[in-house]
């Protein structure tokens, strides 16, 4: 159980999407033992076992103790971050965690991003989900190196969980991560992944006061990025309403208005993107 926001990991699950081979970690309180779950293969060891096993703790028996709860989990969290942090770094490799509800176009914009930009810069993702591969499929499917984590009950992603992602990735230095998070707006905010951007993606069809409805996830974010705009004829949704409240939550924050359809806006997304490795685009976005 995650004390925090109460979300349950029993069951952590990466796929390695180049051999569709999948580590299922899981918990057992009461017997401190785990089921490893490689290739169809089931093998019980006892958590001090360690001979010919990788042993990747779940986000459950890392915590340990509930007392002090918050303070426990985050400080925790913050300290295998600062490490992915440190990693990242030395490598040369610039993570973003994309943030949202469910359906507000994270994957499309991904795909999208992916493919105009592969001539351009070495992308790869670690891809988060409760269940399935699906989104990773279409990862996939681009051409870039992709590893889905699914969290099982649990609603977030955190940074042990990014650890073991980065490690079974293995991404090349001077690249970009990309690390789409669990669908959700509350409990990403509070997970320090060790990222060095954060985003948060609202569409149209969300309505346009999320920014002061779940104002932690826009006041700890560095970008906003509105997606689906070429729907703003069908639906209500007063934009400059909605930036007004992001600015008012954040001062800072940057946004982009864009469209993963038409390709409407990407040429600004796309030249931060590149700017952080001081590079230009190869493509020109055609809107459609």
């Amino acid at each position: 159980m995650c004390i925090n926001c109460g979300c349950s990991d029993d069951n952590t699950n990466f796929t390695i999407l180049d051999t569709n081979s999948s580590i299922v970690v899981g918990s057992n309180l009461n017997s401190n033992s785990y089921n490893y779950v490689l290739s169809n293969k089931v093998a019980n060891t006892n958590s001090n076992n360690k001979n010919g096993h990788e042993i990747l703790e779940s986000h459950t028996d890392f915590y340990g103790s509930t007392i002090p709860l918050e303070y426990t989990i985050l400080s925790k969290n913050n300290l295998i971050a600062s490490k992915n942090r440190g990693w990242l770094k030395t490598h040369n490799i610039i993570a973003i965690n994309l943030m949202s509800s469910p359906g507000s176009g994270k994957t499309t914009l991904l795909t999208r991003t992916i493919n105009d930009l592969k001539n351009t810069l070495v992308i790869n993702v670690i891809e988060g989900d409760q269940e399935t591969i699906n989104d990773a499929k279409k990862i996939k499917d681009t051409g870039c190196e992709v590893i889905q984590i699914n969290t099982g009950q649990g609603c977030h992603l955190d940074a042990s969980m990014i650890e073991g992602g980065l490690e079974k990735l293995n991404p090349s230095p001077n690249s970009l991560v990309m690390i789409e998070n669990v669908g959700n707006l509350v409990c990403p905010a509070l997970f320090d992944l060790g990222e060095n951007l954060r985003v948060v993606i609202l569409s149209v069809t969300e309505g346009e006061d999320k920014p002061i409805k779940y104002p932690h996830i826009f006041r700890t974010s560095n970008i906003m990025i509105l997606t689906k705009i070429d729907l703003l004829p069908y639906v209500q949704f007063d934009i400059q309403k909605c930036i007004d409240y992001a600015q008012n939550v954040n001062p800072h924050i940057r946004i982009f208005q864009v469209s993963s359809q038409t390709g409407i806006g990407l040429d600004s997304w796309y030249k931060l993107l590149c700017n952080l490795f001081n590079c230009t685009p190869n493509n020109t976005i055609i809107n459609t």
